[in-house]
This record gives C-alpha cells, sequence and structure tokens, in this order.
C-alpha cells in the first residue's frame, strides 16, 4: 500500500486544516509585471553591497578604523582624495563604496515606487533606504566615539541586514518569482522547515554579534567558537531536511545546497582565522597578510550564508507553507441504549 492510502490513529481522529485564504495566498501568482531593467539593477544594488562588505571587513583587518579621524567629512573634504597613508587608503576607499551604494539605494527605492505595482515591495524598498542610513550613521558613530565595541557591532550587523533586504528585492523582483507558478506542499512535520529556517537566521545573528564583538576587542573569542557548534547543528538539520524531503522543489533545494556548501567553507575559513589571528597571530606588531585573507574572506562568506539563509526562508515560506490540523469530534456511543 502507498504512503496516500495509509492511515495512522492519530490521524484518523484529526483533519488537515489548509485555510481557504492561505491556499489562495500561495497558490495564485500575485498580479505584477516583470521589468528587466529593475531587476538588474536590483541585483547590481546587492553586489555593491557585497563589495562594500568586503570593503569594510579589510578596514577592521588592518586596524584601519580611525586612520580618518573624521566625519562626515574625511581631512575636512567630502570628496577630495587624501594622501594614501598607511590605513588611509582602506577607511576613505570604504567611505566612498558606502557613500556610492547609498546613491544606488536611493535610485532602486524611487524606481520601486515607481514602476512596482506590488505595495509590500514598494514599503520593503523604503526599508532598504532607511537601513542604509542607519547603517552609515553608525559607521559615522563608530569614529566619531573612537570604536566603541557595541557600535562597532551594530555598524557590522546592520551592514548584513541592508544586504539580506537588497538580496530580497533582488529575488522579489526575478522572473521567477513574478511570473512562475510557485509548486506548493504542505509541512506536516514538527519542527516545520520553515520554524528550522527562521531559527537558522536567528543563530546566525546571535554569531554575527559575538565575532563582531571579538572583532571589534569587546569580547573574547570562545562565545564565538562555541556558538559555531550550535550553527553548524542547525544550519545543517536545516540543509538535511530541506534536500531530502523537498528536493523536487527548485526553488528550496538550491539555496538549501549553497547553504550548506557555504557553512562548510565558513567552517573552514574560520578555524583558518582562528589559527592566524589567535593562535600565531597574538605578538605581531600589526596585521599580516595571511591574517588579514583569512578574516576578510570569514567575514565575506559569513554575509553569503547569511543572505542564503534568508533566501531559503524566503522559498521555504512560499513554496512549503505550514499545514495545520483541527481535531474533529468523533461521535460517542450511547451506553445506556445498549
Amino acid at each position: 500500500m502507498g504512503w496516500a492510502g495509509r492511515r495512522s490513529p492519530r490521524r484518523s481522529k484529526a483533519a488537515l486544516l489548509i485555510p481557504a485564504y492561505l491556499k489562495e495566498y500561495v497558490l495564485k501568482a500575485i498580479p505584477a509585471t516583470y521589468n528587466r531593467a529593475h531587476h538588474i539593477f536590483a541585483v547590481f544594488v546587492a553586489c555593491a553591497t557585497f563589495v562594500v562588505i568586503t570593503a569594510g571587513a579589510l578596514v577592521t583587518s588592518n586596524d584601519a578604523g580611525l586612520s580618518v579621524p573624521d566625519w562626515p567629512t574625511s581631512f575636512g573634504y567630502l570628496i577630495k582624495v587624501p594622501h594614501f597613508v598607511g590605513g588611509v587608503r582602506y577607511e576613505w576607499s570604504h567611505r566612498m563604496l558606502a557613500g556610492t551604494v547609498v546613491s544606488l539605494t536611493l535610485a532602486i527605492a524611487i524606481w520601486t515606487l515607481l514602476v512596482e505595482k506590488r505595495r509590500w515591495l514598494r514599503w520593503l524598498a523604503l526599508g532598504a533606504f532607511c537601513t542604509v542610513i542607519a547603517q552609515a550613521i553608525l559607521g559615522g558613530l563608530t569614529v566619531l566615539y573612537f570604536q566603541p565595541p557595541a557600535v562597532s557591532t551594530a555598524h557590522a550587523t546592520v551592514a548584513q541586514t541592508f544586504f539580506c533586504i537588497a538580496v530580497a528585492i533582488a529575488l522579489f523582483t526575478g522572473r521567477k518569482w513574478v511570473e512562475e507558478q510557485p509548486r506548493v506542499e504542505f509541512d506536516q512535520r514538527r519542527p516545520n522547515l520553515s520554524t528550522l529556517t527562521w531559527l537558522s537566521i536567528f543563530i546566525l545573528y546571535v554569531q554575527l554579534i559575538l565575532g563582531g564583538m571579538f572583532r571589534h576587542h569587546g569580547m573574547s573569542w570562545w562565545p564565538h567558537v562555541v556558538n559555531a557548534v550550535v550553527v553548524t547543528f542547525l544550519l545543517s538539520w536545516t540543509a538535511v531536511r530541506a534536500v531530502s524531503v523537498y528536493s523536487n522543489i527548485e526553488a528550496v533545494r538550491r539555496p538549501a545546497i549553497i547553504m550548506l556548501s557555504l557553512l562548510i567553507t565558513q567552517l573552514c575559513l574560520g578555524f583558518t582565522a582562528f589559527l592566524t589571528r589567535v593562535a600565531w597571530g597574538r605578538s605581531a606588531v600589526q596585521p599580516e597578510l595571511p591574517m588579514v585573507a583569512a578574516t576578510v574572506a570569514h567575514v565575506a562568506v559569513g554575509a553569503l550564508l547569511l543572505a542564503t539563509t534568508v533566501v531559503l526562508a524566503i522559498q521555504v515560506w512560499r513554496h512549503v507553507p505550514v499545514a495545520f490540523e483541527e481535531h474533529v469530534p468523533q461521535p460517542q456511543q450511547d451506553v445506556s441504549a445498549a
């Protein structure tokens, strides 16, 4: 007998409840028109944001955060190129790239407001612009208050949050999201895959904060390393569940495989960064090239891992909605009649 023909005792006393509004909301395509130029520009903004995150990692890894001591100007000028002495090249370049991303984000927000029919996506574009402004302000406070660990960590955390928003906008404006009919399979497992993906995002944010505090000398290294074990377990569980159960849904399978691959890469880079920075680099007078390369790569891959996990959570929400149960009362026999 096939799976469809089996009925467990527990299922016989319960009816699978799929709300009508959920069926309609998931299965019917949202009325929208694919705009190729808009999508390409959204992808470009996401890629530019990744470059800024990498540049910021270069600043921190080279201890160059205070190489330009003023903000929002640089040595008293807004645009004038200073002499690239010491860490000035890293900090000034990071600021110019960040300013460019602010302009690009304003452009994508205005463009989205003009052409996009989906109101929630227009709000998301406005949220992206507000996030990048908050990010710029946190960067300025980092300089003005001489890199307090809490502010510097918030600066790094908001940066990766903005990157995730930019990636989400690129996803939502893509042809597959706009035009293709989503393939849906309801999830009856506990914990469901949606819960696992959101828990994965949460634990990655915890890891991001712990890593930021360690990099900015506000905490020891061991909480970051201990939490890495939790991250590994939870993300592996999520990826294996997604690939083994929903392998026929490409939109779920592909980000799950990428997430697992990035997790393995991130663990290797984290171990290398630990060796070069903590085990071997304690007595280094200034950051050495292996230390810088390993740390920057660790931050960059971490950003990709978080963004990929967000994409997986979005695709699971779309393709694998949670099925609810409603217990149906069973008629009771009249004992007295017997």
